[in-house]
């Protein structure tokens, strides 16, 4: 394109048209011309920075950005964002989101200065900061316009510190706290006192009582309340929600031991406009006083009843009353059979996930019955299902055109035809075949050449899986991001460098695979360069020389686990020292490893480790300067 064009096309058309353009798209765009690079600069809006020395000069080139995500930059502390205020070319007023989730080493005085500098700031998380107390949540209390906070595994948080981040930020609509350990009744109390305004709150795993439910009711505006296994709260408590939080649309009370089904229909009487119920493994059957209750909700799309006893009948009467139903899980519902999924099948057409996990009297009928009826489902969850052939998987291949996802592990009636029957489902995502005995590389093979859509593949100890299946899958599944093979035990460096094909893969297990040696793995070191998750372990003959590859080669990896390998202390040293963005690590059991080895290999990596496994002995092995600068950079060590 010539410059005159370029010079006839105005700066907001040029903006109009990067707007239609994906990511890929975008990168080449900016690389076309000084025009172009000038539009991707002002029109970008959101940026994961994966290396801190390039923070000031990204932000500073990027002056539109609404959204920061910093959760992959594993060096960021105090020091770097105390640098980042001091530098007059970076400019941070108009950010609105940030992302610190397992930025353990910024503390009380960063997060304190990153909130007096993003001045517009709406939604943090901080997620995972174990370190994350009420000095940090004072720090963070500056931003007095925050209106989502999730702070989720905060375990060091306390009602002290949850108590200035809602007194300084008393605008808060959405906020999360789950497995904030330390926070009690008090807390909450406070919370729902003092922010009015919340739409959203997540309390789950908190010990918190029915006292907190009674504050959580006097939430006028409140639409979404999880509270996942929350081991204090009963039917008393959940009494309070019946004529309280009138905007009540969601509740989640999964796994609550002590709630029943009375507790339920309550909450049923007090908000007919209920959208969303998700109750499972907390009622051990459906009574008749719930069907009765149900049916006057009759905008309810999500209902999970996991784990309960569902008679056939109670399933006819719960589906014909709500006809809007979307998302129904009845997994481990050992009751529930095709006379129950085919009247289901017929009342809710419009349903898109169903979870029918463990349920051992499903046969080929119901599944066939859900597929001619529900033509707009994307998401069937058979896990253990024994009864499922390749009958009922026919009929998911011929009515089923919008599956994407679909969960078959442990099913003992998959064989290679069914897998056949499964490919013509063709907008297929994810395929979970982990466990399935009778499939092959035949079967596999045509998985590989019709379904170019797949992101996520598990074939978890699929013994018949081999070098020729793998190798069709690398051809034909070219976008997938996830893989797990692990146990696959006749995979040998044959199949295994055929991974290097897929150049979008970022997780790929491959534990226990005794056959691949450092040639296999120095193969897909070289063609997987996104690879972010990677899991060796058991693979006993990978050598050092595939250890070197990845090294040299993937730089982006954050989550490496070596247990049970032969890596050196050499190799190790040199992982540990290339992999500039790894945070998570297990090194158990390396025989060929020894104690000065992981010293240096630790210390080479120590300033931007978040989790690390090793043997417990080690504890007393390792220098204790080594173990506290560790523990200062918020380090957490599992001693295994």
């Amino acid at each position: 394109m010539s410059l005159s064009i370029l010079s006839a096309l105005s700066e907001d058309l040029l903006v109009r048209v990067y707007e239609f353009l994906d990511p890929p798209c975008r990168k080449t765009w900016r690389l076309v011309s000084k025009e172009f690079h000038r539009v991707d600069s002002l029109s970008r809006t959101s940026i994961t920075i994966l290396r801190v020395e390039f923070l000031p000069v990204l932000l500073s080139k990027y002056p539109n950005l609404t959204s920061l995500d910093l959760s992959v930059c594993p060096k960021l502390d105090d020091d770097v964002v105390s640098r980042l205020a001091l530098d007059d070319t970076v400019s941070t007023s108009r950010l609105k989101s940030l992302n610190l989730s397992r930025a353990t080493a910024v503390r009380a005085r960063g997060l304190e200065t990153l909130a007096r500098l993003c001045h517009a700031l709406e939604r943090v998380d901080v997620s995972h900061c174990w370190g994350f107390g009420d000095r940090e949540a004072a720090g963070i209390s500056v931003a007095a316009g925050l209106r989502e906070l999730k702070m989720d595994k905060c375990l060091s948080l306390s009602d002290v510190g949850l108590a200035r981040i809602v007194l300084g930020c008393s605008n808060l609509n959405k906020i999360s706290l789950k497995w904030c350990m330390e926070i009690s009744d008090l807390g909450i109390d406070l919370l729902c006192k003092k922010c009015k305004d919340l739409t959203s709150l997540d309390v789950s795993y908190l010990k918190i009582t029915n006292d907190s439910i009674r504050s959580i009711a006097l939430l006028p505006k409140l639409e979404v309340l999880d509270m996942v296994s929350c081991p204090l709260i009963d039917d008393d408590g959940l009494q309070y929600l019946e004529n309280g939080s009138p905007s009540l649309q969601e509740i989640d009370v999964t796994r609550c031991d002590r709630v029943t089904l009375s507790s339920l229909v309550s909450i049923i009487r007090g908000h007919p406009d209920l959208q969303h119920l998700k109750a499972s493994h907390c009622v051990s059957e459906v009574s008749v006083s719930f069907l009765q209750n149900i049916k006057a909700l009759k905008h309810l799309k999500t209902l999970w009843i996991d784990g309960a006893r569902v008679s056939d009948s109670s399933l006819l009467t719960l589906t014909s009353s709500c006809r809007a139903l979307t998302d129904i899980g009845v997994s481990r519902c050992v009751d529930v059979s095709d006379i129950g999924m085919m009247g289901l099948a017929r009342n809710c057409s419009n349903l898109k996930a169903l979870n029918l996990a463990c349920c051992g009297f499903v046969t080929d009928a119901a599944i066939s019955a859900v597929a001619q009826s529900c033509l707009n489902l994307e998401s069937l969850q058979l896990e253990s299902c024994h009864l499922i052939t390749e009958k009922g998987l026919q009929s998911l291949g011929c009515y089923s055109k919008r599956l994407q996802e679909l969960d078959l592990t442990d099913c003992d009636g998959v064989n290679n035809r069914g897998l056949e029957y499964i490919s013509k489902c063709s907008n297929l995502r994810r395929l979970k075949l982990g466990l399935c005995a009778n499939i092959s590389d035949k079967g596999v093979f045509h998985i590989g050449s019709k379904c170019s859509k797949l992101l996520e593949l598990d074939l978890y100890r699929c013994a018949g899986f081999g070098d020729d299946g793998l190798a069709a899958l690398s051809r034909g599944c070219k976008s997938l991001n996830r893989l797990i093979i692990s146990y696959c035990g006749e995979l040998t460096d044959t199949g295994i460098e055929q991974i290097r094909q897929l150049e979008h893969l970022s997780h790929l297990e491959l534990r226990g695979l005794k056959n691949i040696t450092g040639a296999g793995l120095a193969a897909i070191a070289r063609g997987c360069k996104k690879l972010v998750y990677l899991d060796l372990k058991l693979c006993e003959n990978i050598d050092d020389s595939g250890f070197w590859a990845l090294a040299y080669f993937s730089r982006n990896l954050r989550q490496i686990n070596l247990c049970n390998c032969s890596v050196s202390d050499t190799a190790l040293c040199m992982l540990m020292s290339n992999l500039s963005r790894v945070q998570d690590v297990d090194l158990v059991h390396l025989n060929r490893v020894t104690v000065e080895g992981f010293e240096f290999a630790l210390r080479a990596c120590c300033n931007r480790l978040k989790k690390l496994k090793l043997l417990a002995p080690l504890r007393f092995l390792l220098s204790s300067e080594l173990l506290e600068v560790l523990h200062a950079r918020g380090c957490r060590i599992r001693w295994d």
